[in-house]
């Protein structure tokens, strides 16, 4: 079986609070485009994971992990997986998390397991925050550590949405320790209803404030999308991806830096 899983931007990202368990109580936007890794899983004698296109640091990964978990829980048999890396790593773009959800999806629909998309969240909560955003799409609004999820029905427009990835690594741990969280705010549900083009001066990223202070060239592009059109311009997630929402398709080889881009087919 062959699945696509897909990145993910933030509209927004709230730090409200550092809870008790250590993680810290946000609300962000979740919105899914079409940038996709390829992801195959097949039953095999014995279990492997293989990887092509970007390579993955260090020898641990999400969608083994995600295997051994509903192993463990029902008994599956061996598999092969095989993931071609497309979507940047650490850029704050969830491929990671995207990755180890559709391998919970894939071991449901290869061994016919009984779980609603509901079940398969609840176990992708276990994997990482981000995951079971992954189960679901669309465009939600995260709350808690961001596993929470409520459905947002916005109209949004079609976009153009070019991300920029200079390949610089921001560890999502030392992002949020310097982050100041605050609480008291307009909630994001409410700014996210305003049209698109009040959100430049409304919507923020918390993260970017410290990122941008570690990492200037990132408040760059962040003006270079802008000066070129963009409707709204954030970092992804803890960085460091930026992305520009277009109304129009455009050339952009006014960047000068790695680019990806994505024409977005959003419902009206």
């Amino acid at each position: 079986m062959i699945y696509f899983p897909p990145c993910k931007i933030n509209l927004g990202l709230h730090i409200l609070k550092k809870r008790d368990d250590g993680f810290h109580e946000i609300e962000s936007g979740m919105l899914e485009i079409p940038f996709h890794d390829v992801l195959e899983v097949i039953p095999a004698d014995q279990f492997s994971f293989q990887s092509t296109g970007m390579e993955i640091p260090g020898d641990g990964n999400l969608c083994t992990e995600a295997f051994r978990l509903l192993q463990s829980e029902f008994g599956l048999p061996e598999v092969a997986i095989h993931l071609h890396k497309v979507i940047p790593m650490g850029g704050g773009l969830g491929g990671g998390s995207s990755d180890a959800a559709k391998t919970l999806v894939a071991l449901r629909d290869l061994f016919k397991l009984e779980l609603s998309d509901g079940q398969l969240e609840s176990y992708a909560a276990k994997l990482g925050s981000d995951c079971p955003f992954f189960i679901r799409g669309g465009l939600q609004l995260a709350t808690g550590r961001g596993e929470l999820l409520q459905s947002l029905p916005l109209q949004l427009p079609q976009f153009h949405v070019v991300l920029v990835n200079l390949g610089i690594h921001v560890p999502t741990k030392d992002a949020y320790t310097l982050v100041v969280p605050e609480p008291h705010r307009k909630s994001l549900k409410e700014l996210l209803a305003l049209p698109v083009a009040d959100w430049k001066n409304e919507l923020v990223n918390d993260f970017e404030k410290s990122v941008f202070t570690q990492h200037p060239v990132l408040a760059d592009v962040k003006k270079e999308l802008y000066e070129a059109g963009a409707v709204y311009a954030a970092m992804s997630g803890s960085g460091s991806t930026l992305f520009g929402l277009f109304e129009e398709k455009r050339e952009i080889s006014w960047l000068k830096q790695p680019v990806y881009e994505v024409w977005t087919e959003l419902e009206r």
